[in-house]
């Protein structure tokens, strides 16, 4: 892909000096674009170390195509739209479950066995194998979501287009993140994780051990866990306060499963409600 990422790295260069109908470029930028919507390619992916290396080059090709595309009528069977990026089709074909009033953009990918039930699927966002997007649902613009994941109803999981060296949201493989949980801002969430409903995850959330008070990080949930929504004191000048965190009630064995009626015990032992 080195010649696709120089061609697509000088068009970033020049872009002030683009047309909109030129084909040559275009051209290129679908090419790019092409890789996302079949997964051959992704906007961010674990290192060697373990850490996220954010692929810059194909960000600036979803901005250069958004700068290049002009808007128009996009029909889906009753529906009518107005946009710039086309919407995905051909689902069957790819092994993907997609109910009515669940919709994906062109660039983003699915994984075989994905169910969509009425959600959103933002471009250059990557959802692997047999994961779930429940109902109202979003997977924003490159997030990354791994395989068998439970993205539960109305699950917001933020996008991140600029700056094009930002880090996207995050989440490994085998999680359940539960219901209206937020993950935001480059926050990350490891294999195997157990996210309570309604917790929220950014960059500069504070994740805490119950166990031993120690923060173990700031916007990264540790793998094979189980963490919930909680706050911690803090004194300011007007009083003190209760701060949002993330709070690791317990380590799970890695590739324990989640078996439901277990994770309701642990929830309800420290009185949080499923």
């Amino acid at each position: 892909m080195s010649g696709l990422r120089a061609q697509i790295q000088e068009l970033w260069d020049r872009r002030e000096s683009l047309s909109v109908d030129d084909s040559d470029a275009n051209a290129v930028i679908h090419d790019a674009i092409g890789l996302l919507d079949t997964g051959e390619a992704r906007v961010a992916e674990l290192g060697d170390d373990g850490g996220v290396v954010v692929n810059e080059w194909l960000k600036l090709a979803i901005l250069l195509l958004f700068r290049q595309s002009q808007m128009s009528t996009i029909r889906m069977g009753p529906f009518e739209y107005a946009d710039k990026i086309p919407l995905k089709t051909d689902f069957a074909a790819r092994g993907v479950r997609v109910v009515p009033g669940a919709s994906a953009r062109w660039g983003s990918f699915q994984g075989s066995g994905v169910i969509m039930m009425p959600s959103f699927i933002n471009i250059g966002a990557y959802v692997g194998e047999n994961t779930m997007v429940d109902t109202w649902a979003t997977v924003g613009s490159c997030a990354q979501v791994g395989r068998n994941v439970h993205l539960s109803g109305g699950v917001g999981i933020g996008g991140v287009l600029e700056p094009p060296n930002a880090v996207p949201v995050v989440i490994g493989d085998d999680c359940l993140i539960g219901s209206r949980c937020i993950v935001a801002e480059g926050a990350r969430v490891g294999d195997g994780v157990v996210l309570g409903a309604g917790a929220i995850l950014t960059g500069s959330i504070p994740v805490i051990d119950a166990a031993t008070g120690e923060e173990l990080c700031r916007g990264e949930v540790p793998a094979w866990c189980v963490a919930v929504q909680a706050t911690r004191p803090r004194r300011f000048e007007g009083g003190e306060f209760g701060m949002p965190c993330v709070l690791v009630l317990k380590h799970l064995d890695p590739g324990e499963r989640h078996d439901k009626s277990a994770l309701n015990d642990i929830l309800r032992t420290h009185g949080v409600t499923t």
